[in-house]
């Protein structure tokens, strides 16, 4: 798992908090991840929408990519299509993905890189292997996460964002067993380099063996756990968690995890968790297909203005691949 490492012990540690003081977060419920078929062809491991969508307000969906070892030939993606309402954020853990959008936003993902775009008022956009993925065949791990705007940013201005590997925050657990990466908001004054429309807090962290995760987490934020591989539990009152299941947890003022003592051979360095949470907006949520509004008619508004042509501004033009180095388009 190539995403971005560091030694821990050279990071910033999170603090310590008290285990018997502290208001830990309660697990609600878990959830298994369903199994979907996307764009020409490709699986996707889905844990929500599923659970009730209060519970994970602001966020719409989450797809889980593999991690699959495609043969050649074999690779699908997603060619042009629209999205109205919303931001959509492709984090590419191995392997490479090529984006390109209305907006001329785009490039190549790989390894660690975060493409985030934000749909607003309209965009068309394509999501496709790259060319070497394709041809040759190999090892491909990826999530895309749906945020959604609220009503009075429905109609924001498209704009996309490139976030590299190198650009995440980083911090270790307080002994140093476990490596946090920050892609979106803040914690515990440590900042990602996303910027969001919705207040939100996105992370992945990789627990070792037998370590504890201990995080500060807003109060007025909901928390999601969503394990890309491994075994471990989470809560106070350690709820088994593993791979392609998502954690609902209650209110609190701290999330816990811990990592099992002994890992499936192919989680690698060990406990591989998404860690979501984001300020509820608690509007009303009408969604068809690509389309995220607050009501019926401005879905009905939404397929209209694409089949008529004026969804996006810009005629869709695809971004030249950048080569092996982490230049960005």
């Amino acid at each position: 798992m190539p995403a971005v490492t560091a030694d821990t012990l050279t990071l910033p540690r999170l603090p310590e908090l008290p285990q018997e003081l502290t208001a830990w977060r309660p697990v609600l419920r878990t959830v298994h991840a369903t199994h979907s078929v996307e764009g020409e062809g490709f699986a996707v491991r889905r844990p929500f929408p599923g659970v009730d969508l209060a519970m994970a307000d602001p966020f719409l969906m989450l797809d889980h990519l593999g991690a699959v070892e495609y043969a050649p030939g074999e690779a699908k993606g997603a060619p042009w299509h629209p999205h109205r309402g919303f931001e959509t954020v492709t984090y590419v853990i191995d392997g490479a993905w090529q984006h390109a959008d209305s907006t001329g936003g785009g490039g190549v993902i790989a390894d660690g890189q975060t493409q985030w775009m934000t749909a607003g008022a309209g965009v068309l956009h394509s999501e496709l292997p790259t060319e070497e993925l394709v041809t040759r065949g190999g090892l491909f791990h990826g999530v895309q996460l749906w945020v959604n705007l609220p009503r009075s940013l429905k109609w924001t201005p498209p704009r996309y964002q490139d976030i590299g590997a190198r650009d995440v925050g980083l911090v270790s657990s307080v002994d140093g067993g476990a490596l946090v990466r920050v892609i979106a908001g803040e914690l515990d004054g440590h900042a990602g380099p996303g910027v969001t429309w919705t207040p939100i807090t996105y992370l992945h962290a990789t627990v070792s063996p037998g370590a504890r995760l201990d995080l500060p987490w807003p109060e007025n934020f909901n928390a999601l756990v969503y394990v890309l591989s491994g075994r471990g539990t989470v809560g106070a009152e350690a709820k088994p968690l593993e791979e392609g299941q998502l954690a609902v947890l209650g209110h609190g003022s701290a999330v816990t995890l811990r990592a099992g003592d002994t890992q499936p051979q192919a989680s690698g360095q060990g406990w591989e968790v998404l860690v979501l949470g984001g300020r509820p907006i608690n509007e009303p949520v009408a969604r068809y297909g690509p389309f995220v509004m607050n009501t019926r008619a401005e879905i009905i508004e939404a397929v209209e203005d694409y089949q008529a042509g004026r969804l996006a501004t810009f005629q869709p033009q695809h971004v030249p691949h950048p080569g092996a180095t982490d230049e960005r388009i």
